[in-house]
């Protein structure tokens, strides 16, 4: 009798760009990429953070670059993409949370969100398919969604909306690239512990809403997402696309 044998979560050999990579949630996905053996270019508008968690990733013996890049700019990261491309793995981390009441939102909160959340995030999506298309090589695009992108909150009608676009195009990206082999799926935590979540744990009542809800009793840890970006950019996760693997200690099913 022979076993079979499980697929491999190592990445040697693969280039992977993680965007928002300055901090949280970015950085912990940088670091199990690179902890695994990719080679990760770390992405984000300011090099300061950059280089100080590439310079400990460089003292591990793992290769990683820093790169000031603005999604935003959709022209510019599409070229600098297709310079330094293809990329077998993308995980995107930028993002912006523009909470408070909806009666309150404002045009300019409500398109500041959109740019970065939606706008920049598809396009990015779609720059380094295309390289990968262009070049004739599968690949694993991993947004970071939320929780928030299949269910609603308090105070976050404009940041659901972004993320409920953010699972609709990766979903029909899926669709459309799936036979090139390029995979694209989603990342949902819950409320992960990372300084943009601080004013959140700090508030009793939102605390109180937290725990309501969390089927597992307590906040995520960015160590909690490094396992499902690990898995969806691996081998062991290769008929999974189109899918929206939730980290969520339980909040959907609750």
């Amino acid at each position: 009798m022979t076993l079979p044998q499980t697929p491999s979560f190592q990445l040697t050999g693969k280039t992977a760009l993680v965007t928002g990579a300055s901090s949280g949630i970015g950085q912990a996905c940088a670091a199990a990429l690179a902890g695994t053996g990719a080679r990760v270019y770390l992405a984000a508008r300011s090099l300061d953070k950059l280089q100080a968690t590439v310079a400990e990733l460089e003292q591990r013996g793992q290769a990683a670059e820093a790169v000031r890049l603005d999604i935003t700019d959709i022209e510019a990261t599409a070229h600098w993409i297709d310079q330094h491309g293809p990329f077998d793995v993308l995980v995107n981390s930028a993002g912006i949370g523009r909470h408070g009441p909806a009666v309150d939102t404002t045009p300019e909160a409500f398109d500041q969100a959109m740019n970065l959340n939606v706008r920049a995030a598809y396009f990015l999506t779609q720059a380094v398919a295309r390289g990968l298309l262009n070049a004739g090589k599968p690949g694993s695009l991993i947004n970071i969604s939320s929780q928030m992108g299949t269910v609603g909150g308090v105070d976050r009608s404009v940041y659901c909306a972004t993320k409920h676009a953010v699972e609709g195009f990766t979903k029909a990206m899926a669709i459309e690239w799936g036979k090139a082999g390029v995979r694209v799926n989603t990342v949902c935590p819950t409320f992960i512990r990372t300084p943009l979540t601080e004013s959140t744990f700090a508030d009793p009542e939102r605390m109180q809403w937290l725990q309501n809800n969390i089927v597992l009793d307590r906040v995520g840890e960015v160590e909690d997402i490094m396992g499902a970006v690990l898995y969806l950019a691996s081998d062991a996760s290769s008929l999974v696309t189109g899918s929206a693997l939730s980290v969520d200690g339980g909040w959907r099913a609750h």
